[in-house]
């Protein structure tokens, strides 16, 4: 028989009866992750830089957490893979395509059963004092705070036994250190994307490790993915 982490792989029905499933004398313990996304794509990039320009930024992300289920702890069984991030569409008319190429690989994630959180890029005008001049620059918003929102959302309603954060980014601790108080008797784990590895985040937690560049290379989406419409997507050309 099939344990559970390999049987939640699956979604569907079949992914919700085995939930039920327990293993010989341990109960499931149900790992939800919550993806920093432009955390994991810049260094997704510096991955392909360090592996001689292999294909790093097509990847499927269920694929590679779900490998990592044996390591997070006994009876570990994939829950959610939440995907947070946004469109920078300000970069369109200066890059081409680069909203194009983000929604296809929305598309393909959602193919999977990730979920995507969308927040937003906001303007803000910075005044250089040197040159004497107003410009616009944009910030991506909204990402923290709906990763903090989750961690507290998942555990309160009992949604999770343990939640993987999949950033290296600081401003997340204070959540971190809420979440920590205030259940006990939940699991908050760190998952490092590549050379963002943070001793201060890792102390936060009972369980961090480092996702290393050979693992992006080796989970990467098929060039041709099949949504559950049918419909054929095609990996972006210069990914």
């Amino acid at each position: 028989m099939s344990s559970p982490v390999g049987l939640t792989e699956f979604a569907g029905p079949l992914r919700v009866a085995t939930r039920r499933v327990l293993l010989s004398n341990q109960a499931m313990n149900r790992t939800t992750f919550l993806v920093d996304g432009f955390n994991v794509y810049h260094l997704a990039r510096s991955a392909s830089v360090d592996l001689g320009g292999q294909a790093t930024k097509w990847l499927d992300l269920r694929s590679l957490l779900t490998s990592y289920l044996p390591i997070i702890g006994a009876g570990s069984a994939l829950e959610e893979i939440y995907y947070f991030s946004a469109l920078a569409t300000h970069l369109d008319p200066y890059r081409p395509g680069v909203t194009f190429r983000h929604r296809t690989y929305l598309e393909a994630l959602r193919s999977t059963g990730v979920i995507p959180v969308m927040g937003r890029f906001k303007p803000k005008t910075v005044h250089c004092r040197r040159c004497r001049t107003d410009s616009k620059h944009y910030e991506e918003k909204e990402t923290d705070v709906a990763i903090s929102v989750k961690i507290c959302e998942l555990f309160t309603l009992d949604n999770a036994d343990t939640i993987v954060l999949v950033t290296g980014d600081t401003d997340l601790a204070p959540a971190v250190r809420t979440a920590v108080r205030l259940f006990p008797s939940k699991q908050v784990c760190f998952a490092f994307p590549y050379k963002r590895k943070n001793k201060e985040l890792a102390q936060l937690v009972s369980k961090s490790f480092l996702i290393r560049k050979e693992r992006y290379a080796a989970h990467q989406f098929p060039s041709d993915v099949r949504l559950p419409s049918g419909r054929m997507i095609r990996k972006p050309i210069d990914w």
